[in-house]
């Protein structure tokens, strides 16, 4: 018996047009800014009408890497609601993959711009097993207070009673077949959106430090700490937290060097430090674990892994040879590849747009103990 477990950050996977850019130009698309618009509503009418193009070319190529990927479980991020998830999965996924992915769960958390984690899941394994689901619960609620994670770093833009995750920790329990299958899907705090001027990776560690710790309480709570390294469960999603990444030094004209970098703190060594958890992308060489091409002009660029899947103690031992699979085909052209990682791109693929997602999904095959 085996099970397909994937995790995809699916980018802006929204129903809902946003006009915000009539206001703030700093939200305006840049082909607009290429025409005169001379009111709202020929702006409203323009912006729509490039909205739903690029958005066609973009959700077919997310269901190419989604198919690519042909999880049993696939975890999502930043997905507006269950209406966008069941059109995306109705038009799009299902002319790929058939009647495969009829398990979809959602529910609404804290994000301020309505983006959430969900679930798609088969019936049953590719294998053929069952694929069943005990209960589902959000975690949505829990505040700093709650779980006494409130220190003088959060404080500086937090109060006591805010919401640890800011999206939600949505906990699945499963049965594969008939073997227990606990599943944790997050979607940590982004390194933007910080004051003073502060580097945003630090600026917000403290969020994402609180949120690990209260994904691993969950965790704990469930099982007892005593039990957790016999337990199985595994931890997805995009964490926006990376331990090390790679330098990209140099331009298409110049050529380009890699650099691998070990970073000196990161949220997820919550997770890492004392075996809680493997990230078994770590299985990988250390030049090929990115799952995200970050690059502001030629001066910043870099590789990195932000999307994860941990595994608990017991289900790394039972698959000690599982390595997972990154899916990049569906990067955009722009994207630098380490010598010898160059795929092949999905047709219609853009120097920036359209793209499958900036995140690649990742999926790994495992036996459960």
């Amino acid at each position: 018996m085996s099970l397909r477990l994937g995790t995809f950050n699916i980018e802006n996977l929204m129903t809902r047009f946003d006009f915000s850019g009539w206001r703030n130009q700093l939200r305006q698309d840049r082909v607009i800014r290429l025409f005169e618009v001379g009111s709202r509503q020929e702006y409203e009418q323009l912006e729509q009408a490039r909205q739903i193009a690029e958005t066609d070319d973009t959700r077919q190529l997310s269901a190419l890497a989604i198919a690519e990927a042909d999880a049993d479980i696939l975890c999502l991020q930043e997905v507006d609601n269950m209406p966008a998830l069941q059109a995306f999965e109705y038009g799009y996924l299902y002319r790929m993959v058939g009647n495969g992915y009829l398990q979809k769960f959602l529910v609404q958390g804290n994000d301020g711009r309505g983006i959430d984690v969900a679930v798609l899941m088969r019936e049953r394994t590719l294998t053929g097993e069952r694929i069943e689901v005990v209960d589902v619960r959000s975690h949505a609620m829990l505040t700093y207070q709650d779980l006494d994670l409130f220190n003088d770093e959060l404080a500086l833009t937090n109060k006591p009673s805010d919401k640890i995750f800011k999206r939600d920790c949505l906990e699945l329990e499963l049965k594969i077949g008939g073997k227990p299958f606990l599943l944790y899907v997050v979607h940590f705090k982004s390194m933007g959106n910080v004051r003073d001027n502060r580097d945003g990776r630090t600026g917000t560690m403290a969020i994402r430090v609180a949120e690990a710790k209260a994904v691993r309480h969950i965790i704990e709570r469930q099982f007892g700490p005593e039990n957790v390294d016999s337990a199985s469960f595994a931890i997805c999603g995009d964490m926006n937290d990376y331990q090390e990444r790679v330098k990209v030094i140099g331009t298409r004209r110049s050529g380009y060097r890699f650099e691998p970098v070990r970073e000196e703190a990161s949220a997820l060594d919550v997770f890492s430090h004392d075996g809680f958890a493997e990230n078994v992308v770590r299985r990988r060489d250390e030049m090929d674990r990115w799952t995200l091409y970050h690059a502001r002009g030629p001066e910043e660029q870099h590789l990195c892994q932000l999307d994860y899947i941990w595994l608990s103690p017991t289900l790394g031992r039972a698959n000690p040879s599982a390595v997972p699979d990154i899916i990049r085909n569906g990067q955009p052209f722009r994207t630098v590849f380490p010598p010898g990682q160059e795929v092949e791109l999905f047709p219609r693929i853009g120097w920036d747009r359209p793209k499958a997602s900036d995140h690649c999904p990742v999926v790994v095959e495992l036996d459960l103990p």
